[in-house]
């Protein structure tokens, strides 16, 4: 069996022993109960000559593999999302290129899978001055992405967050915003853990008032709304929000705590879900929803079980470095011969966060060859002088 020598938070070396099985990756065709999407990851070229300080260099053929993988597997794509290092490093004109590229590669019949994010993040917060401001922003966004055919996700606006006084005024932005769209959208109600600059969203302070606030917007704009995810890391809110949404505006979780309860639902309804964490889980999701849609809801439990542990961990807090653990997997599962991301942002978590991970990914079945996952620990080990 395969082990390796991983260090405590003194240094001290333990061996570890290897045990978990991986999961088969399911074959489609796929027939889920629930829509999944998974809001993918960007993969970046460690030899480019250029300034990390100018942008990104992205390394298509990767980035676009990984969203095959994704798709092969019956999920959905959230495309140009915070997990894409979306306003922490993948600026506008990179996403659109992203969006572009992403929809260019997907299969015709495969597009509607693919729902990319519009926001305003080409508005400096600082530089707006009124709401008309923002409005503008959406606006631009929305036209570039419904002329390449896309399917949209209006993500929260930290200019919006920055220069609204009123309720009325978020009412007023998504009310232009929506009329402009094409068909219906998902709303993204993201949480000040992963973007401090969107505390007091929906122009409350407290999570009552902004729920009345963001079902005043759903309820004006039904027609336009596809379904809204939140990410608040709480799932009695979630709940509690799902209960009141208008008929057929749909759930989509992005509680990445709690999603196995919230997608499996209760007698008065469902999530489905928008996630990152099924980026790094996604033959785990894939086969939990196969099961679901079977009937198997002891297959969905024990599938999924094991991933909670580890999504805690990819996931605590500070929230917003989330991203470095997703790339890792990726990285220890052969998607990419490096670790390297945006911004230099792989150096976002300490040490004992990927030795941690690395164990967690074993005992849910994650690493796809457990041998080569090793030999990919002991590379990366080995820059912290660690000879395991």
């Amino acid at each position: 069996m395969t082990s390796i020598s991983l260090p405590d938070t003194k240094g001290h070396l333990t061996r570890y022993t290897l045990t978990g099985v991986p999961i088969e990756t399911p074959k489609g065709p796929h027939d889920f109960s629930r829509i999944a999407f998974s809001a993918a990851h960007v993969v970046v070229d460690p030899f480019s000559a250029r300034e990390p300080s100018i942008g990104p260099a992205i390394e298509w053929d990767a980035t676009l593999a990984y969203r095959r993988h994704l798709l092969d597997l019956g999920l959905g794509i959230a495309e140009a999302m915070d997990t894409a290092q979306r306003g922490g490093g993948l600026d506008w004109p990179g996403a659109l290129e992203l969006i572009t590229h992403s929809l260019q590669a997907a299969k015709p019949e495969e597009r509607d899978r693919i729902f990319s994010g519009i926001g305003t993040d080409h508005l400096s917060p600082n530089d707006a001055r009124s709401i008309d401001d923002v409005i503008r922003a959406y606006l631009e966004q929305v036209e570039a992405v419904q002329k390449r055919g896309g399917r949209m996700i209006m993500m929260a606006s930290r200019a919006l967050a920055r220069i609204a006084n009123s309720a009325k005024e978020y009412e007023t932005v998504y009310a232009k915003v929506l009329a402009a769209c094409d068909k219906p959208v998902i709303l993204h109600w993201l949480g000040d853990m992963f973007d401090p600059q969107l505390k007091n969203y929906w122009g409350a302070d407290t999570f009552e008032t902004a729920l009345e606030t963001s079902l005043r917007v759903i309820e004006a704009n039904a027609a336009k709304i596809d379904g809204i995810k939140i990410s608040l890391l709480d799932d009695q809110k979630e709940i509690l929000m799902r209960r009141r949404l208008p008929h057929g505006v749909k759930m989509y979780t992005g509680d990445d705590f709690n999603y196995p309860e919230l997608i499996k639902g209760d007698a008065q309804g469902f999530s489905h879900a928008l996630l990152g964490i099924f980026d790094a889980i996604a033959p785990a999701a894939s086969a939990a929803l196969a099961a679901l849609k079977a009937g198997n809801s002891a297959a969905y439990d024990r599938i999924f079980a094991p991933t909670v542990p580890l999504s805690r961990l990819i996931f605590r807090s500070p929230t917003q470095y989330y991203k470095t653990g997703i790339v890792f997997l990726a990285y220890l599962n052969g998607f990419q011969p490096h670790f390297t991301m945006i911004g230099g942002a792989q150096s976002m978590r300490p040490l004992p966060y990927f030795t941690e991970l690395f164990t967690l990914a074993d005992k849910a079945g994650l690493l796809a060859n457990p041998d080569d996952a090793a030999h990919r620990m002991k590379r990366f080990l080995a820059l912290y002088g660690v000879a395991s």
